[in-house]
C-alpha cells in the first residue's frame, strides 16, 4: 500500500455538483488545523465542469420511469477519469445507502494509504453502468437517507484524517475511543466533583491505575452489551477465540 508522506500528504479528492460544500466542518478544529498545516490535502472537483452541453447538464429522467432523476454516466465517468488520473493509487469511494457500513477498521485502512477519491451521489444515484464499470467501495454511514453523498463525505473524510499522524495531540487519545477494541467508549467526568447532586465514581478519584483501567473496561463491556448487541457478539466471540 503507497503510504502519505509530507512531501505527498494524505489527499482527499471529492467528486461533488456542490463544491462549495467543502472544506464545510472540515477547515475547523483539528481537521481544520491538518488542513492548513499540509498535513493533509483537500480537492472539491465540480461534476458538472464534464458536463457536454451549454445548460452543465449532469441528470437525466430514469429508464423505466419512476420519481427523481439518476445522474448521467457520461458526465459521471468523465469526471471520474479525471479524478482518477491524478490520484493513482488512492481508492475509489462511492457513499451509497447500500453500501457496506463504514467500520473503524475500514477508516484506519484508508488512513494508513495514499488518500480517498470519493464520489457523491445526488437525485436518485448514479447510473449503475458507471458502478459496474468503475467497481467502486460502495459504502454507507448507517441505515437512513441523506440529500446527497456529501454530508457523508465529510465524515468519512474526517474519521481518517484525525487518525494521521500528528493530528490529534495524543496517542493515546486514539487507543481507547469506541470501536477501538470492538467496544463502545467508556463514561467520562470532570470538575466539578459534583454536580446537581451527582458525584464522579470513586474509583476515578482512587489514583489506583488498574483500577481504573479495570473499572473503564467494565464499563465499556456494559454500555456494549446494553446499546450494541451486534457489537458485544462480535467481541466476546473473538475473545473467546483468543481464550481458545
Amino acid at each position: 500500500m503507497i503510504m502519505a508522506t509530507m512531501a505527498n500528504p494524505w489527499a482527499a479528492k471529492v467528486l461533488t455538483l456542490y463544491p462549495e460544500m467543502f472544506p464545510g466542518p472540515l477547515g475547523l478544529s483539528i481537521a481544520g488545523r491538518a488542513l492548513t498545516d499540509g498535513t493533509w490535502r483537500l480537492d472539491a472537483v465540480d461534476i458538472r465542469g464534464f458536463a457536454c452541453d451549454k445548460h452543465r447538464t449532469v441528470d437525466d429522467t430514469p429508464f423505466g420511469g419512476g420519481p427523481g432523476m439518476v445522474m448521467r454516466p457520461d458526465v459521471v465517468d468523465a469526471a471520474l477519469d479525471a479524478a482518477l488520473a491524478e490520484g493513482a493509487g488512492s481508492p475509489l469511494v462511492y457513499l451509497t445507502p447500500r453500501g457496506r457500513p463504514l467500520t473503524q477498521e475500514r477508516v484506519r485502512d484508508f488512513a494508513a494509504g495514499p488518500g480517498a477519491i470519493v464520489l457523491c451521489g445526488r437525485f436518485e444515484g448514479v447510473d449503475e453502468r458507471v458502478i459496474e464499470a468503475r467497481r467502486p467501495e460502495e459504502i454507507s454511514l448507517g441505515d437512513f437517507v441523506l440529500s446527497g453523498g456529501e454530508p457523508a463525505a465529510i465524515a468519512l473524510i474526517d474519521a481518517c484524517v484525525r487518525l494521521l499522524p500528528g493530528v490529534v495531540g495524543s496517542d493515546a487519545s486514539l487507543d481507547e475511543e469506541s470501536f477501538d477494541r470492538g467496544l463502545l467508549e467508556y463514561p467520562h467526568y470532570t470538575r466539578p466533583q459534583e454536580w446537581q447532586g451527582r458525584t464522579v465514581p470513586d474509583v476515578l478519584l482512587s489514583g489506583h491505575h488498574e483500577k481504573v483501567r479495570a473499572w473503564r473496561l467494565a464499563e465499556a463491556e456494559r454500555l456494549t452489551a446494553e446499546r450494541r448487541p451486534d457489537l458485544w457478539t462480535r467481541y466476546t466471540a473473538q475473545r473467546r477465540s483468543g481464550n481458545a
